[in-house]
């Protein structure tokens, strides 16, 4: 696993100016108190800060990323030292039969998806309906319930505010 002890290298005054993006790019001033490594300013780019060689490149599991764009890419790969990624421009039906095939070859996948599994088909939007349907007639019922609340307490916040003002009215004759 790499070591995250690195600091975040960003650019001098980018906290000051939103023209100067956060983007590293060395100190140069005369007077600059980050080129002088200062206390207090933030750290430079050095050597000290690199990444051990064995991990240099590695997906966060420690394993080797290779993106994929057919099933004849599988080739030649283990699942054990790769981890696959599956291309952006892969459409849907081509993705499924990858996922498949990596999922059989015990491979772990970076990107997934959400709805990898759910082929569509004339028979789920049925299903969908129903369900949706018994939502909305509960959902008009409890609008219903909560009208006949709202009613109900409007009248006695009048009748309320009617007796505040006879109080008043009393009060300064």
């Amino acid at each position: 696993m790499p070591n995250n002890n690195k600091p975040a290298f960003i650019r001098q005054e980018s906290w000051r100016y939103k023209r100067v993006k956060p983007a590293w790019r060395r100190a140069r001033g005369v007077t600059s108190k980050m080129r002088k490594e200062e206390a207090g300013w933030p750290a430079k780019v050095k050597v000290g800060y690199g990444t051990a060689a064995a991990t240099r490149g590695l997906h966060p599991r420690g394993l080797q990323e290779r993106l994929i764009h057919r099933l004849s890419e599988l080739e030649g790969l283990d699942p054990k030292i790769h981890i696959v990624r599956i291309s952006a421009r892969v459409g849907e039906r081509k993705r499924l039969t990858l996922l498949d095939e990596l999922r059989q070859r015990n491979f772990h996948i970076a990107n997934p998806g959400k709805k990898e599994e759910r082929p569509v088909t004339p028979e789920e939007p049925e299903a969908e309906e129903s369900p949706s349907s018994e939502q909305t007639q509960v959902t008009s019922a409890t609008s219903e319930t909560e009208e006949v609340t709202e009613e109900s307490s409007e009248p006695e916040t009048m009748e309320e505010s009617g007796e505040h003002e006879t109080d008043e009215e009393e009060e300064d004759k």
